[in-house]
């Protein structure tokens, strides 16, 4: 009887391969025993959210029995203020990957393309696996860089919409402002180029391409941001698009309503303003990576220098066992298998404890796996 049914399953998703995300620590800590138990896996902000995001959260539990604001409309008011555009080019979504679907549902065809970088965020081939969209994926040069006349290349009359994830993830690498700029006056001009800026806020490289900059000056550009990373919401999915108000409005009618909850947009707005977290976050970061760079240098491990709160490393071992190596000793990060990277894995930047916890580990890790070869 079952297998009538399924015969009708659509033919794309046969071969869908769902997204893992990063084990639990609830998982870690019932399967393997373990009280105390750490997660680098992620690219969670260690530091927590926002106490002033809190704070709003709790003044609205009075107002669970109401439905949200469908049209985000508060937040969109307080976005466009921050960011210098208006309401009407703003998508708000229960996180960047319902964007994403959204995205792909508008523009992308059956027998379609999409464009991406490879190695990359997982969910852009998944959003345009599920439309029947076809997905070319450009890999990274040395270094994992990006170099734009490999995506100009990889553009043909199939193409809908070129994802570029900048800063990168896994990676961390970026796009500088003079490459985006020439690749967009190269590119033909009925392409949709959607920059993924998930981990903008972290950024200190003087010379990133912000897509902001290049949507304001015409160019067919959708930015999407995110309140998962620096603004340390990440249970609550709130993430976005800025794109030209005529794009919005077609995105705009795949949309459910009420795809964002209230607790999520009153908290979303409190943190956007909430400068001493912000502040905090990025030190905290920003010192963490340095750390974490140098301990990796005094392991002789090869590291990408990142413009995120992750990096990724490559420790010459297998990563799958060095995952489940460091998952005993409760460290939890990503095996970098899942992106195609065989000996490397991606960390995220912790607290300062949590740093030197994890080098501790990896190190005792990799001396036991390197002894085992």
């Amino acid at each position: 009887m079952s297998n009538s049914i399924v015969k009708h399953v659509r033919a794309s998703l046969h071969d869908l391969k769902p997204y893992i995300p990063g084990k639990p620590i609830a998982d870690v800590q019932r399967e393997l025993g373990l009280d105390d138990v750490i997660k680098l896996a992620s690219n969670e902000n260690p530091v927590g959210p926002s106490p002033k995001a809190q704070a709003a959260i709790q003044a609205a539990l009075t107002d669970l029995h109401r439905y949200p604001d469908g049209g985000q409309v508060v937040l969109k008011s307080e976005l466009a203020k921050h960011l210098g555009v208006s309401e009407d080019m703003f998508l708000i979504g229960n996180g960047s990957d319902e964007v994403i679907s959204f995205l792909c549902a508008t523009f992308v065809e059956p027998g379609e393309e999409i464009v991406v970088p490879s190695p990359s965020f997982s969910e852009y081939k998944f959003a345009s696996t599920v439309m029947a969209g076809k997905t070319v994926e450009v890999p990274l040069r040395e270094g994992f860089e990006y170099n734009l006349d490999d995506f100009a290349e990889a553009i043909t009359e199939h193409t809908r919409i070129v994802f570029l994830c900048s800063p990168n993830n896994p990676t961390g690498t970026y796009i500088r402002h003079s490459d985006l700029e020439k690749f967009l006056e190269k590119i033909p001009s009925d392409i949709l180029v959607v920059i993924d800026e998930a981990y903008n806020e972290y950024v200190e490289a003087p010379d990133y391409a912000q897509g902001l900059e290049f949507l304001k000056q015409g160019y067919n550009v959708a930015v999407m941001r995110t309140f998962s990373k620096l603004y340390a919401l990440a249970s609550l999915r709130v993430g976005y698009t800025i794109a030209k108000s005529e794009i919005v409005s077609f995105v705009n009618r795949v949309r459910e309503p009420f795809n964002v909850n209230h607790l999520a947009q009153v908290a979303a707005i409190a943190a956007l303003h909430d400068e001493e977290h912000i502040a905090l976050s990025r030190r905290v970061n920003s010192e963490g990576k340095q750390a974490l760079y140098k301990g990796f240098s005094s392991l002789g491990l090869r590291y990408i220098p990142t413009e995120t709160n992750f990096i990724l490393v490559d420790t010459g071992v297998n990563s799958k066992e060095l995952f489940q190596s460091l998952l005993k000793k409760g460290v939890i990060i990503r095996d970098g298998g899942f992106f195609g990277l065989p000996t490397w894995i991606r960390v995220s930047i912790g607290l300062p404890e949590e740093n030197e916890r994890f080098l501790a580990a990896l190190k005792e890790s990799v001396s036991e796996l390197s002894a085992k070869v």
